[in-house]
């Protein structure tokens, strides 16, 4: 039987690839490997940036670090990486980093750099919702796992 693939935001299995280069393996990873075959991504490195990075928050459909500079580009190159990496792989599925600006799913922070979450996407998982690849954060592994593992039973 073959396994799903899923999409995997980079940091959540321990790269340290987060603006602030902090990170750790996100609690599940582990069954999910078990049931998927795993692809490793990082949209912000794949479009170029460097760790440690500011801190950059989406506002509208740009991307604006702390220090005001707009790296738009690269989170769009980024995104775009990610969805080259999905189709070559076939993915279905992305588990993404929660609140962040290319990986965020369904929350992210509002732009003003205050900690303040509102409803949204990031660059990234908004391309890959758009190409029909279900993209699910960090805190939804078990509902994934689950779905996963009663499509791999059929």
């Amino acid at each position: 039987m073959q396994k799903s693939t899923v999409l995997v935001s980079a940091c959540l299995l321990g790269v340290k690839c987060r603006y602030n280069a902090v990170c750790g393996m996100a609690d599940g990873l582990e069954e999910l490997m078990e049931c998927a075959q795993l692809i490793p991504v990082c949209p912000e490195t794949l479009g170029g940036l460097p760790t440690p990075r500011p801190p950059a928050e989406r506002v509208g459909n740009r991307v604006v670090n702390c220090e005001g500079g707009d790296v738009t580009r690269p989170y769009v190159e980024g995104a775009q990486e990610c969805l080259k990496l999905a189709r070559l792989f076939g993915a279905e599925y992305a588990l993404m980093k929660e609140r962040s600006p290319s990986c965020g799913a369904g929350e992210i922070y509002d732009g003003t750099f205050s900690h303040t979450r509102v409803s949204g996407d990031g660059v990234a998982s908004e391309m890959l919702k758009q190409a029909g690849i279900a993209v699910y954060g960090e805190s939804r592994i078990r509902e994934l796992i689950d779905l996963l593992k009663e499509g791999n039973a059929k």
